[in-house]
């Protein structure tokens, strides 16, 4: 059964939400702050949120990122077409204004999980590193270092070709199709994050550059 998160502080409209979706065979969970929102995806990632923007303490915009990965619908009184061309760039895979008739949000729902079957991801190793991408959790040994979703986008794209040259331009439209943090000066910050955590974490492996190419990574 697929499981949906709605992320809403109006309980008549979650209370409404959660009822249409149960009664389309969906399993719901309930948020009602963004910090709520974040607790839950830690719990247990869902395979749909919907997710307000107006949220007590972390707006929708601010935890709209660390859902990379799983489809958002935003639903938001916000009417103006530039708060919806920035959301759907930043993340958000639909934007449905408030109010809305129940029988269009089911259709979206049903198209997102058309174009995003489930599909668990199994974890990625190599030498002491283990990357759970689902979590986008790092471990080396015993230990556990949460990455940023574009910090777990990289180091999935060095994982899948170990020892081999991953290009810079690779990489580069491969965050570019998710995000607008797909630059130079952007990549190379990320990467040098990545090489600290995996110090940090005691792994013996590291992302060494190849000049003019792009980045590859080494066991020892």
């Amino acid at each position: 059964m697929k499981q949906i998160l709605v992320v809403d502080d109006d309980i008549p409209i979650g209370d409404m939400l959660e009822e249409t979706l149960r009664r389309a065979g969906y399993a719901v969970r309930r948020a009602y702050s963004g910090t709520e929102a974040l607790l839950e995806q830690e719990k247990e990632r869902p395979d749909l949120v919907l997710l307000d923007l107006m949220l007590p303490g972390l707006a929708g915009e601010d935890i709209l990122p660390s859902f990379a990965g799983i489809p958002v619908i935003v639903l938001s009184a916000k009417a103006d077409p530039e708060d919806k061309v920035g959301l759907l760039l930043g993340g958000a895979a639909d934007y449905i204004t408030k109010p809305f008739e129940t029988r269009e949000l089911l259709a979206r729902i049903a198209v997102q999980f058309r174009q995003n079957p489930k599909g668990a991801k199994e974890d990625l190793t190599y030498a002491d590193l283990r990357l759970d991408p689902e979590r986008r959790c790092l471990r080396v040994g015993d230990r556990e270092t949460r990455l940023t979703p574009t910090e777990c986008a990289v180091l999935t794209l060095l994982l899948d070709s170990p020892s081999a040259v991953v290009t810079r331009s690779h990489i580069l439209d491969c965050l570019s199709a998710d995000s607008a943090d797909g630059t130079e000066a952007s990549l190379k910050t990320h990467i040098s994050h990545l090489r600290k955590k995996l110090k940090e974490a005691g792994s013996r492996a590291d992302i060494e550059a190849v000049w003019g190419i792009g980045y590859t990574l080494r066991g020892a």
